[in-house]
């Protein structure tokens, strides 16, 4: 027996309607095509679907049946005709992020808080991108956004500037390198540095100063969250470089201090990596509008 959603809709039309003029129109076909697709469902059946001597017209015990399972099944078609219908107008969809910045979450949950304000039919997750390769996964479309300092030169993938920040150098304000002016690389030499769990290469105290000028720091601590790090430096058991929109706080802390890297300071810039044909989805340009907002707030403070 083959069963179209056609021959669902008509049987749930006129039991609805209670005869075949009334549903005929519903349907918006001629009453003739309609009886000629009934007696094709009971052919293909071999059951009479309707009970043809009551007024209003009766369904059968069989055509009961298939009414369950019009009722069954049509709401579902279409919910996942108005899901497409979303899709289509960019009003729903899928925003799976991957984070290369560790500090970044403090940043993009704020962001993220506005986005399903406005996009609540965006299925949106984070994952951090610094557990696997997220280049690699935004290509097979495993994630769709990466947040990144370092833009590479990919097909199909366009880095959207996010805003500039400055890494800083943070400090006890006991420590002996607090009475200096700026930081330079050989000032980390012999020195503990805490950093957060994340290899090298992503570290813009080595990527930007520590490692072109061979300096080694005598240990490396890691630490997870930005708050341990902080209370660690204010205890004066290690020196940090981190964001400037991550330690606006402590610019008005006696227990530290905060200098630039090296005389004229180190620029870094974050970027929005996403698919280039994603770029015209609404919800996308309204991520990286707000999430420029979002930097603009955190540097002014």
């Amino acid at each position: 027996m083959h069963i179209e959603f056609r021959h669902l809709r008509t049987i749930k039309a006129i039991h609805e309607c209670g005869g075949l003029a009334r549903a005929a129109d519903q349907l918006n076909i001629t009453q003739s095509a309609l009886s000629h697709q009934i007696k094709g469902l009971e052919e293909q059946a071999g059951v009479e679907l309707f009970v043809r001597r009551s007024k209003p017209m009766r369904l059968s015990a069989a055509g009961m049946r298939l009414l369950r399972l019009a009722n069954q099944v049509l709401p579902q078609i279409e919910a996942l005709q108005d899901e497409f219908a979303g899709l289509r107008d960019g009003k729903s969809g899928r925003l799976h992020i991957a984070i290369e910045c560790h500090a970044c979450f403090e940043w993009l949950f704020p962001v993220l808080e506005g986005f399903r304000k406005s996009w609540p039919d965006v299925d949106v997750d984070i994952r951090p991108g610094l557990a696997f390769d997220a280049m690699p996964a935004l290509i097979k479309e495993d994630v769709d956004v990466v947040i990144s300092s370092d833009p590479e030169d990919l097909p199909g993938v366009t880095f959207t500037p996010l805003f500039d920040y400055n890494p800083v150098f943070v400090a006890s304000a006991a420590h002996p390198l607090a009475q200096k002016d700026f930081i330079e690389a050989e000032d980390f030499r012999g020195q503990t540095l805490i950093t957060y769990p994340v290899e090298r290469s992503r570290l813009d105290i080595f990527s930007q100063l520590l490692t072109p000028a061979k300096v080694e720091p005598a240990s490396i601590r890691q630490v997870e969250l930005t708050a341990v790090i902080l209370l660690l430096v204010a205890s004066n058991r290690g020196i940090s470089v981190l964001p400037d929109w991550v330690v606006r706080e402590v610019k008005y802390s006696s227990d530290y201090v905060t200098r630039p890297l090296t005389k004229g300071g180190v620029t870094r810039r974050l970027y929005a990596a996403t698919r280039t044909e994603d770029l015209d989805k609404g919800y996308m340009q309204d991520l990286i509008r707000l999430a420029g907002q979002e930097a603009k707030k955190l540097q002014s403070v």
